[in-house]
């Protein structure tokens, strides 16, 4: 039996690889628009990071992370999430010291040990933003709208923001002392009532029916909100709207890990079913002070690339990855003599922001032809030895078999005009 990769563990090969690769550099190109500077972090930890920064209370601590020992007798964690490594790095290499806000973004893996499932999974991939530094709210719209127009770019409308304030350390307590009064009158299992009493807003993020259908008369925090909170909050949502970012009052809406405050958002989407949180964050103003540091407001967001390339799918159809995957010129040399010509015709396309393939090996025309439709590119550029002679290159358009003569000299102008034209520029 051959091996496999191991249970919850989601991958990707071609063509549907071509959908998370836009999915990732859809959200690396909005941050760097923003000017947000790209860090790579540890993908291991110290346990205590995650215990401390995160919360015990999270089932992510209490429940979901890899953690084991090193030879060397050091406990640590695969990431589970990423705000917390990115603050301690922040922090290790003193970059707080500098200009502030620091606005870094990252991507990779990260771990959780889940119930595997369509959109969960235990080695799951995220894009993460972190904006630190300022308390101001103009930073949070930003951070909304870097997520914003990744996904508008991806060409993704079946989504919603939704958008809540969590509080701060005064105006929170007054909330979870009357959600505690509410949430002990309940009938709820021996573990959900635990955590009435560690962190009764994780309640309101239980996402059983049972649970949900009790909670749905809780209190809300934004009716408890202090004038700082209230005046933050409203600010969020005015800019929101300057922006034209549409977004919906969410006012029972948590996050799932403990460190967030204030602003807290998530993005929805309406064809993943079960699964549907394609991204979320909020701000995080007492990490950096829980992990040791001193304090560092800040504010970030963390979306799910898998659940993002569930919903290009979901939105473009069965044929999404084969779009984005597919060559645009297919290259054929006739004859042993044309492959250096056909080689320097499609280096030449892809250096002028064409994809651009060939067939390679001994292929007669009919086996390479075949081979270019399976590609899915619009045009087939053939050259033997009457072209080499007359200097053109033969060009078939794919779709509706017309083929003509062109120029050598002005091949690839006449190819990356024609794609333009047809709307398939990169």
């Amino acid at each position: 039996m051959s091996f496999q990769a191991p249970k919850g563990v989601q991958e990707y090969v071609p063509p549907r690889s071509s959908l998370f690769a836009q999915a990732r550099e859809a959200f690396t190109e909005s941050a760097r628009r923003a000017c947000y500077a790209p860090v790579e972090t540890a993908v291991f930890e110290d346990t205590s990071l995650f215990v401390r920064g995160v919360g015990e209370s999270s089932d992510v601590v209490s429940k979901e992370m890899y953690t084991f020992d090193t030879r060397g007798g050091e406990n640590v964690t695969l990431r589970p999430e990423f705000t917390a490594g990115v603050v301690r790095a922040v922090l290790q290499y003193n970059l707080h010291k500098g200009h502030l806000p620091v606005k870094v973004c990252t991507s990779g893996p990260a771990f959780r040990y889940e119930r595997p499932q369509a959109g969960r999974y235990r080695q799951f991939y995220q894009f993460d933003l972190e904006a630190i530094g300022t308390e101001d709210p103009t930073v949070d719209a930003e951070t909304i709208a870097v997520a914003y127009d990744a996904y508008r770019s991806l060409g993704l409308t079946q989504f919603t923001l939704l958008l809540n304030s969590l509080g701060d350390q005064n105006c929170r307590p007054v909330y979870r002392a009357a959600l505690q009064d509410f949430l002990r009158k309940l009938d709820l299992d021996e573990d959900t009532r635990a955590r009435i009493e560690i962190n009764p807003l994780r309640v309101l993020d239980d996402k059983r029916p049972e649970v949900r259908e009790q909670t749905a008369s809780a209190p809300c925090i934004v009716d408890y909100l202090c004038g700082d909170c209230k005046a933050h909050h409203d600010t969020v949502r005015a800019l929101l709207s300057s922006l034209d970012i549409p977004f919906e009052d969410a006012p029972r809406l948590v996050r799932g890990l403990d460190y967030y405050m204030r602003t807290t958002y998530e993005f929805d989407h309406a064809l993943l079913g079960a699964q549907s949180g394609i991204g979320g964050g909020g701000r995080y103003d007492g990490l950096s002070e829980d992990i040791g540091g001193p304090p560092l407001p800040g504010i970030g967001f963390a979306v799910g690339l898998d659940r993002i390339v569930l919903a290009i799918e979901s939105e473009r159809g069965a044929d999404a990855a084969q779009a984005v995957a597919g060559c645009q010129v297919f290259g054929v040399a006739l004859g042993e003599d044309a492959h250096t010509d056909v080689l320097t015709l499609v280096t030449a396309l892809r250096r002028a922001g064409v994809r651009a393939d060939m067939a390679f090996g001994r292929r007669g025309l009919k086996g390479a032809m075949k081979a270019a439709d399976r590609s899915g590119a619009r045009f087939a550029v053939l050259i033997g030895a009457e072209e080499k002679r007359n200097a053109t290159v033969a060009i078939k358009d794919l779709k509706d078999g017309d083929q003509q003569d062109v120029a050598a000299s002005s091949a690839v102008e006449w190819l990356v005009n024609t794609l333009a034209g047809n709307g398939e520029a990169e």
